[in-house]
């Protein structure tokens, strides 16, 4: 009984802190019920609301010839309808930003920009793509009712495809292209600029750029192999379970490649092969383009005609014609001929403007074509195509600034499969970063494998910077002119005789060295084209006594011990076989010194030496002198006796001398390395970016010195005009225009001019003076407020906090100068006007008299 109670009461406890939890709860969704949360509503760039007041009449009425064409053009619209009932409307007439009807190939405005990187069409197309910001269409089954010029979209940086493609068009002709807009039908992903499923093009370079494996050439007269006495059925036998399984693995390796495949495919797309899109077309012919292509504006990538990106093509134009497309698109642009001179594949609208066939003259027609005849036929076709009206857009204009710029607001992200591309305008980034490439593990781009940084414009020219997130190596790239010809540098940490690599510009370096590979034990050095034909050199460190571990904290002294130095050369035609070195070893904790001669020819061994050397003194103090057995010689196919003693002994010292000679080259070595690692810390830790002298704008030394010699100009006019016044005109007009006067008032009339001009040379210091001091004291109480406010400031804050410091220092320097100057002029000012009264013709009889 006692045990049911027990029970019951239990029960009872655990419904009461179900209900007390059930409460509890209750109160908590009432109070999170209370709080409301505002989505904030993303802001689009409404295009009615541009402000169009500022635009010419070209944009806002049609001229006569272009009422023409409009009605052209419904003309051929209606006769179009009547034979295509079951084609889409065409794309002939949008409404531009004013609102008014403008036919698209007027639309289309021919430019030549003075940017080099503009007269390539990849360079056009790069920049149309970076520059503008992607709008999908309102409607992506029906072309926009609207088309903007191409100046308005680059003011607003922003538009759609037909946008894109309109202004790419544009560039395209202005520099000799055969192009055309195209309005058609694409995939999802090409109409929505979706590259998560595509390889960076970054990535595709670089697995190009690897390079092919070379083949070693078999040699003719070769040593036979020794005779294979392995069992051939065992042999085969392990043969067969070999390819068994490499067959399984690749068939795991097919079946995972098709798991991810499917994994990764799109979802399927409803409204597919019905999507509009618009790209560009460049044919054959002009600029030696041997083949035709299409270009995405979105992505700036060129396809061929029968890619299977694009399904479909109801008609393209370009500034002096339109086409529409008669031929059939179910197998989509694969079965296209872009002939546009064959009305029954191209129906075009202007007849004298049509597309003649692109076709190569006879050798006896070209020879029968004069000079003459073919500018005849020039000509021609400039008046056949003179029905079309000129573009009612005003020309094309992009400033230096903005070319430079590129993005909007100079940054750009892209996403591909398993990469991520950042841009950024040039010196936007105080590193001088300017792109970066991100690449993923996964498809989800949680996990980083590697970083590739690019930068531009670094005083130190850093061009580029690689970072293996999984080994954690990092590989850096410098331009031509580094300090001690730097070209590349692979390591994992910045602490020296760690593990790294450098190579170098040998060209720029006395010593010819190309690449040195460092660690804490070895060091190996490749040199090209040097006078002594030394191409490498291999050092082997031994480990630190305590005393050297001391001694490591300085960083001019490599304290590691040397064990062995391993020097080769190239063959040296002037000298014989066997005494050209090929190779030496010195073999320094031994007390040895190895030599290999080269080859003879028809030898298949080398001459050998071996030197073992003594103390030059015994214990006793008698001089040791050359034996026989410190000297192994070897010699290949000579007949004649072994040198001398006397000449071995000689050779050994020189050794010795030269040993001295590559411990101090492997010194300077280790410094060097010491050294680099130093100016590289020193340069990150900076980031200075260099500016072209020719740049007015970002260069503050050039702009600073403008004005420094603006205001000197300006003072100079200002002294010229001072000379020309005549200072004696209002002290004669306060006298009474006396026209005779007595040596005492001409005394009173120079020395009352010499006494104004000197309190106004008083006043003129005390005003520069006055104005030094206010402007030092606003610097100090800046100053003072940053020191105050420091820690809570952004980095916004700083960056005007120094622009204006800057700027106060400057005027604080240039008033500095000026008072100075006026220090050291106004005496020289005061004894001018001296002698210029005394040679005024208005005084000077009176002041002879009284002198």
């Amino acid at each position: 009984m006692e045990a049911l109670r027990e029970n019951e009461a239990e029960e009872k406890e655990e419904e009461k802190k179900a209900f007390k939890i059930s409460d509890e709860l209750q109160d908590l969704e009432e109070k999170l019920s209370k709080i409301q949360v505002h989505i904030p509503n993303i802001h689009e760039f409404d295009w009615s609301s541009m402000d169009t007041s500022h635009l010419p009449a070209s944009y806002k009425i049609n001229s006569a010839k272009e009422k023409m064409m409009l009605h052209i053009a419904a003309n051929f619209r209606r006769q179009y309808t009547h034979l295509c009932p079951d084609r889409k409307e065409l794309f002939l007439h949008p409404l531009n930003e004013c609102g008014v009807e403008k036919f698209v190939s007027t639309t289309v405005r021919p430019t030549l920009l003075p940017y080099p990187e503009l007269y390539n069409w990849d360079g056009c197309a790069r920049f149309v793509s970076d520059y503008l910001t992607m709008e999908p269409l309102p409607n992506p089954i029906e072309p926009p009712s609207s088309l903007v010029s191409p100046t308005t979209i680059l003011k607003y940086q922003r538009g759609n495809c037909f946008d894109f493609s309109m202004l790419l068009c544009s560039l395209l002709i202005g520099v000799g292209y055969d192009a055309y807009c195209v309005y058609g039908y694409a995939t999802r992903e090409t109409c929505m600029m979706d590259e998560t499923r595509e390889v960076c093009p970054l990535l595709k370079k670089s697995k190009e750029a690897q390079k092919e494996t070379v083949k070693e050439k078999t040699e003719k007269y070769a040593v036979k192999p020794p005779r294979d006495l392995r069992s051939k059925f065992e042999l085969q036998q392990a043969a067969k379970k070999e390819a068994e399984i490499q067959v399984a693995k690749q068939k795991k390796q097919e079946e995972e490649e098709e798991r991810i495949m499917e994994a990764e495919k799109p979802k399927p797309d409803s409204l597919y092969g019905l999507r509009v899109h618009a790209w560009v077309l460049i044919l054959s012919g002009k600029r030696e383009v041997p083949e035709s292509f299409f270009i995405d504006p979105f992505t700036a990538k060129s396809y061929s005609t029968t890619d299977g990106h694009f399904l479909g093509i109801e008609a393209l134009w370009n500034h002096v014609n339109y086409w529409v497309n008669m031929q059939s698109c179910l197998n989509g642009c694969k079965d296209l001929i872009f002939d546009l001179g064959n009305p029954l594949r191209w129906e075009f609208m202007l007849l004298g403007a049509d597309k003649p066939l692109l076709l190569l003259p006879n050798e006896e027609e070209e020879e029968e074509l004069a000079d003459e005849d073919l500018d005849n036929l020039v000509k021609e076709e400039e008046e056949k195509g003179s029905d079309m009206p000129p573009s009612w857009v005003d020309p094309i204009q992009i400033s230096l600034k903005e070319f430079e710029t590129r993005c909007p607001q100079g940054k750009k992200v892209i996403h591909y499969k398993k990469a991520k591309l950042e841009k950024w305008a040039p010196y936007l980034n105080s590193n001088g970063l300017v792109e970066r490439l991100t690449v993923f593990e996964d498809q989800d781009c949680t996990k980083v494998l590697e970083v590739r940084q690019w930068f531009k414009n670094r005083e130190d020219l850093l061009e580029m910077r690689q970072v293996n997130k999984i080994t954690e190596v990092t590989t850096e790239y410098f331009g031509p002119g580094h300090v001690l010809g730097l070209k590349a540098h692979v390591y994992k940490s910045m602490n020296p005789e760690t593990e790294r690599t450098m190579e170098f510009y040998n060209k720029t370096r006395v010593d010819g060295l190309q690449k040195r590979v460092e660690n804490a034990c070895e060091m190996m050095e490749y040199f090209v084209g040097r006078s002594d034909f030394l191409y490498y050199r291999h050092t082997n460190f031994g480990k630190r006594t305590k005393r050297a571990q001391i001694l490591v904290a300085n960083p001019d002294a490599n304290a590691r011990p040397i064990m062995q130095i391993k020097e080769c050369f190239h063959r040296n035609l002037e000298k014989p076989a066997n005494e050209d070195v090929a190779e030496r070893i010195f073999m320094i904790s031994e007390e040895r010194i190895l030599l290999t001669y080269h080859l003879q020819e028809n030898y298949i061994t080398a001459s050998k030496r071996e030197f073992t050397k003594r103390a030059d003194v015994d214990n006793k103090g008698n001089k040791i002198i050359m034996t026989p057995d410190m000297c192994l010689s070897y010699q290949v196919g000579s007949s004649q006796e072994d040198k001398k003693l006397i000449h071995l002994y000689k050779m050994m010292l020189k050794l010795m001398e030269e040993e001295k000679h590559l411990k101090h080259q492997v010194w300077e070595s280790g410094t060097e390395v010491l050294e680099i690692l130093k100016i590289r810390e020193e340069e990150e830790g900076a980031s200075k970016l260099t500016v072209s002298i020719y740049d007015t704008e970002r260069n503050e030394k050039g702009k600073k010195q403008r004005e420094a010699m603006e205001h000197q100009m300006q003072e100079e006019r200002q002294r010229q005009d001072e000379q020309d016044l005549d200072y004696l005109a209002p002290f004669i007009i306060q006298m009474g225009n006396i026209e005779k006067m007595t040596k005492w008032q001409a005394l009173r009339l120079k020395e009352d001019c010499l006494t104004d001009f000197k309190y106004h040379l008083i006043d003129k210091a005390n005003i520069i003076q006055v104005r030094f001091e206010k402007e030092t004291q606003e610097l100090q109480k800046k100053q003072q407020w940053y020191q105050q406010n420091q820690l809570s400031m952004t980095v916004e804050d700083e960056e005007a906090y120094i622009a204006y410091c800057s700027d106060a220092m400057f005027r604080i320097r240039i008033l500095e100068m000026r008072l100075n100057r006026h220090k050291e002029t106004a005496p020289q000012k005061y004894i001018a006007l001296e002698e210029k009264l005394c040679k005024d013709p208005r005084l000077s009889e009176y002041l002879k008299l009284y002198a």
